[in-house]
């Protein structure tokens, strides 16, 4: 995630800032179980874009955890370094330093410690500037790889949409997994693909690890200088925290 967070694309002004759903409100609703579930078992490799370092984790970190136990060739394509996430910070090259080191943290609480890692080290929160270079950087790092998990191209978040965008250019036929969507939409929001929606079911021992490399990202767990709260606050932190993830076809 990242301190810039909104987009054009948002349903409301500042959506992302606002006061959010709660996930008791999500957790009470019978669409998610509803929600059939993802097909994975057959998947040989699988390539995921990650906006920001713990992008990948919050909206996928079961699913990685479960492709990684299955002997799954799986690749990392980090578009940014998350330095936009502190800001005015006076050594971003630390904060870089330190968020690359939470990310191979939480690969390894997964048990996905294996996983192959492509930096591109573009700007966080200027994606949707770079779109023209990003989409043929993303098919030359997804090349040979079977799935591509990506983030939700209408998450408003610009970074996110940029990069959900970039992928569907290439060719990818992405599966798209929301991250703010969460926050901003609520249970049965018709601004959400329900219709494309598929539920992975989250075993007790798979959930466990996710909540563990959810916590091996301290620079967003914690409130920041200035006065700001931190990226990721608890409330926000529960909606990657239920027994399943959501991907949208």
């Amino acid at each position: 995630m990242s301190a810039e967070r909104t987009g054009e694309a948002d349903p409301a002004p500042n959506a992302i800032d606002a006061p959010g759903t709660s996930e008791a409100e999500w957790r009470a609703w019978p669409g998610l179980g509803a929600l059939p579930a993802l097909a994975y078992g057959g998947w040989r490799s699988a390539v995921v874009i990650a906006a920001h370092p713990d992008d990948e984790v919050l909206g996928l970190g079961g699913l990685l955890s479960l492709l990684a136990a299955s002997g799954v060739r799986l690749r990392l394509v980090a578009v940014t370094d998350g330095e936009a996430s502190h800001p005015g910070i006076a050594d971003v090259a630390a904060l870089v330093a330190r968020r690359v080191g939470e990310t191979g943290a939480a690969l390894e609480a997964l048990g996905a410690g294996d996983v192959e890692i492509v930096r591109l080290g573009m700007p966080d929160t200027g994606l949707a500037d770079r779109e023209g270079e990003l989409a043929p950087a993303l098919k030359k790092a997804s090349a040979g790889f079977e799935v591509c998990l990506a983030p939700w191209e209408a998450d408003v978040h610009s970074d996110h949409e940029a990069a959900g965008r970039a992928a569907a250019s290439a060719g990818l036929r992405p599966y798209f997994y929301p991250i703010w969507a969460w926050h901003w939409a609520r249970p049965g929001d018709m601004r959400l693909p329900w219709d494309r929606a598929l539920r992975i079911p989250l075993p007790p021992a798979v959930l466990a690890r996710k909540r563990a490399a959810i916590d091996c990202f301290a620079s967003q767990l914690e409130p920041r200088d200035a006065g700001l709260e931190a990226v990721l606050p608890p409330g926000v932190v529960a909606h990657f925290t239920r027994d399943h993830e959501v991907l949208f076809r």
